[in-house]
């Protein structure tokens, strides 16, 4: 047997899944790659070898599966490519930690309790998170589960950053920043340690762009200030999320446009962000490149205004910078985009060298630029696989008996 870690990041519209496996240099190897489709008339799965390589397909032939269905048959076509290689445990990737989990945990039934319980801060995300644990729970009782935070590497930020000016009693009761994309900003600083350690332990601005876009400053290897704050919803302008918005506007539209909660809450997540402002034309900033509509420019205008200014609030927070990271899926495969924000950001010191950036790997700053510019490819799963190998670890149940791959 081997030890084979799955990385499960579960949410309202897909069930997402890596097969790891951990060398002795903490490198992670993806040998499979799962995703379970649920938006569509019936859920539809497919696993990937490292090559692209379709290895397993299945398709329900009706939308009501029960969950606990669809993960069995995900497990069963992971066994059976697997083949004598056994899943030694799964990591979870779970988008709220609240203000009590600071770092991976070993899953129990009164973690499981306790993170119910943190549903309001994260209504769209949380219940989602939980169900393949439960669900797990009872098609493998025997398979450790390790819950392992978002919010974790933002959990130590220092005051004036993770605070509100509201009255201390709502701090207490978890009002505060807690920032997101923990998970691909440690993998960042691990990537920095391994391949440019004078930049780890140095003033980075890290950019997580894709669907989901944030910022964070980071000071020697920890979270100073991000842009993301109660939730996920704050920040950069995002594909279909509207980012940092003056709270007011939330009171008009419910007191003037009979707008409810949930009617609220869909226009801010669902219907607003670069999808609002090209008018409706897409969300996807590669439709929004492609397009010539002046719509579409200008929503892309805003979306590299918001990055940039946020960007030097990032540089302010740190007293200085000495290397600017992209990675997400913007950050990593929209060079017109980084090239926008360089320039931008020229002031600080940024110098792009173009034919770097138009390769789109690893350094892409010039020879002689005062800030490093690098692109790296972010790899949460990995992060997942690791923390989960730790927490077994403490716990003595790492490295299990067998032979190795």
């Amino acid at each position: 047997m081997s030890d084979i870690i799955i990385a499960l990041n579960a949410g309202s519209s897909s069930i997402k899944l890596s097969v790891c496996h951990i060398q002795p240099d903490d490198t992670v190897d993806t040998l499979l790659a799962g995703h379970t489709d649920m938006t569509g008339p019936a859920p539809h799965f497919t696993l990937r070898d490292n090559k692209g390589i379709l290895r397993a397909e299945q398709r329900w032939n009706h939308a009501d599966v029960p969950y606990a269905t669809v993960l069995g048959e995900i497990l069963k076509q992971v066994d059976s490519t697997l083949g004598v290689r056994d899943i030694t445990a799964i990591g979870h990737r779970i988008v709220h930690g609240g203000p009590a989990h600071s770092q991976p945990e070993y899953i129990t039934p009164a973690l499981v309790q306790a993170l119910a319980a943190l549903t309001p801060l994260a209504p769209l995300h949380m219940p989602h998170n939980l169900e393949p644990i439960e669900a797990l729970h009872t098609l493998r009782p025997d398979l450790p589960q390790v819950a392992c935070f978002d919010t974790a590497f933002h959990h130590n930020m220092p005051f004036c950053a993770r605070s509100f000016a509201l009255p201390h009693s709502y701090m207490e009761a978890g009002i505060r920043r807690y920032g997101f994309h923990g998970l691909s900003y440690e993998y960042i600083v691990q990537r920095l340690r391994q391949t440019a350690p004078h930049l780890a332990t140095g003033r980075v601005i890290a950019a997580h762009l894709g669907s989901g876009a944030s910022l964070c400053a980071i000071d020697n290897g920890k979270s100073i200030d991000t842009t993301m704050g109660f939730s996920p919803l704050d920040g950069l302008v995002m594909s279909t999320r509207c980012g940092a918005l003056d709270p007011a506007v939330v009171l008009y539209l419910q007191n003037n446009c009979q707008m409810d909660t949930e009617a609220v809450r869909n226009l801010l997540y669902q219907h607003s962000g670069l999808l609002a402002l090209s008018n409706g034309l897409s969300g996807d900033i590669r439709t929004l490149l492609a397009s010539s509509t002046p719509e579409a420019a200008r929503a892309v205008e805003v979306f590299i205004y918001h990055i940039t200014r946020e960007a030097a609030a990032m540089a302010c927070a740190l007293g200085g910078v000495d290397a600017l990271i992209f990675s997400g899926g913007i950050g990593e495969n929209q060079p017109d985009i980084r090239a926008s924000v360089v320039q931008k950001l020229g002031w600080l010191g940024l110098r792009l060298d173009a034919e770097a950036n138009t390769k789109g790997t690893g350094c892409i700053s010039t020879a002689d630029s005062p800030v490093e510019i690098h692109i790296i490819p972010t790899d949460e799963d990995a992060m997942i696989a690791l923390h989960t190998r730790d927490v077994l670890r403490s716990k003595g149940m790492w490295p299990r008996s067998g032979p190795e791959l």
